[in-house]
């Protein structure tokens, strides 16, 4: 049974920084894309970075390039987000996610429907 538990949220203020941890389980990941996606509230979920377990290549939105860094650890089978100079509109809920990918087309993982497992997600408030 595959598992993603998320840790790392919390209360920051804003140019704060926070890294979100995901925890993966289960099965082999390496022809498998990590991703985080959030949700505020009122809001679809969006996707916000992936990365391709053993390609190591990495996708971010728009929004976030230059201040989340997304990274893996296949030792400890865990993917992170690094995320600095938070802002007040990154405020969500968090989710991990896993699907199967090769990773000359990881942009495709921007897509929600391209991931077989969620995470229950984890909060993340930057106040101003």
């Amino acid at each position: 049974q595959v598992q993603l538990v998320e840790s790392g949220g919390g209360l920051v203020q804003a140019g704060g920084s926070l890294r979100l941890s995901c925890a993966a389980s289960g099965r082999t990941f390496s022809n498998y894309a990590m991703g985080w996606f959030r949700q505020a509230p009122g809001k679809e979920r969006e996707f916000v970075a992936t990365i391709h377990w053993s390609g190591g290549s990495t996708y971010y939105t728009d929004s976030v390039k230059g201040r989340f860094t997304i990274s893996r650890d296949s030792a400890k089978n865990t993917v992170y987000l690094q995320m600095n100079s938070l802002k007040p509109e990154d405020t969500a809920v968090y989710y991990c996610a896993a699907g199967p990918s090769a990773d000359s087309v990881l942009w495709t993982m921007a897509f929600r429907q391209m991931y077989d497992y969620w995470g229950q997600g984890i909060q993340v408030t930057v106040s101003s």
